[in-house]
Formats: structure tokens, sequence, C-alpha cells
């Protein structure tokens, strides 16, 4: 069994975090934008197996609403349950931080993604149309939310 550990995002990380971004998104992050995510209520965590950083996300908490900014495992390691475990440990993240939902966007072409977001409780809310570019023109935008149940 691979060794899995989640450590906060930091500056060292930014050059495996940009050869991922280019590697499982048609429209990547640029450096800037991921650096800027250290902001105020940033909540972000990369995933390593064996050392390796194979998956990281960038969130936001602000007053007990987390919206999920970017998302991703490395291609080559995608598939095999990495991306389930990284979504738990967010969701798990959220909850010690007092959240009371979490929010995401995903394009609707992402289907494996969409299903991996219901299974782990998540359900969708509403669309944004044409909201992404894409190769061939614009897709539309699946807004999701999930709400953490305190005291039950």
């Amino acid at each position: 069994m691979p060794n899995i550990e989640f450590l906060a995002l930091s500056p060292d990380h930014v050059t495996a975090i940009l050869e991922i971004e280019r590697q499982a998104h048609s429209h990547p992050w640029k450096a800037s934008m991921i650096e800027e995510t250290n902001g105020r209520g940033a909540q972000n965590a990369v995933m390593l197996v064996d050392g390796r950083l194979i998956g990281y996300f960038y969130a936001q908490n602000i007053v007990g609403e987390v919206s999920l900014l970017n998302v991703a495992i490395d291609p080559k390691w995608q598939g095999q349950g990495y991306g389930r475990a990284l979504i738990e440990h967010f969701l798990e993240q959220c909850q010690k931080a007092g959240a009371e939902s979490a929010w995401l966007e995903v394009r609707e072409s992402n289907q494996s993604a969409i299903r991996l977001y219901l299974a782990e409780g998540f359900n969708e809310v509403d669309r944004r149309k044409d909201y992404y570019p894409t190769d061939n023109g614009r897709e539309d935008g699946i807004i999701m939310s999930y709400y953490f149940m305190f005291g039950m």
C-alpha cells in the first residue's frame, strides 16, 4: 500500500502543480493565479504518494462557506481512487474548519468528476450556461454544493 500524505500547499509545490495543471486541465491556471490562492480564508493542500506530488486543491473559506476553486490529480494517477481520497480530505478539512457548506463548479464534460462529487454527497444546484471555453466553443459549468450536518 502506498504512503499517502496531505500537506499544506507551499511555494515549493508550485512547479509540480503547474505541470499537473498543464496535463489535467484544458485551460490551466498560471503560476501567478496559484500563488494568489494563499490569501484570506485559504484552505489549500497537496497530496503526496510515496513522496511524489500527484494532486492538489485550492479552496477558500469565507464565513463557513468553502469554495473549491481548483482540484486535480495527475492524469497518470487518475482512476486509482486518489481523486476520491483528495475530495474526502477536502471535506474533512472543511468540517474541521467548521464550514457549513462547500461549493464547486465543474465542466459538464467532466463526467468522471461529476460522478465522484455525487458519490461523495454533493448535489447539482444550478448551471452556468456556456461558462467555460472549449476548443470548439463553450460548455456549461455545473454548480454543486455539499452541506455539513452538525450535531446529528
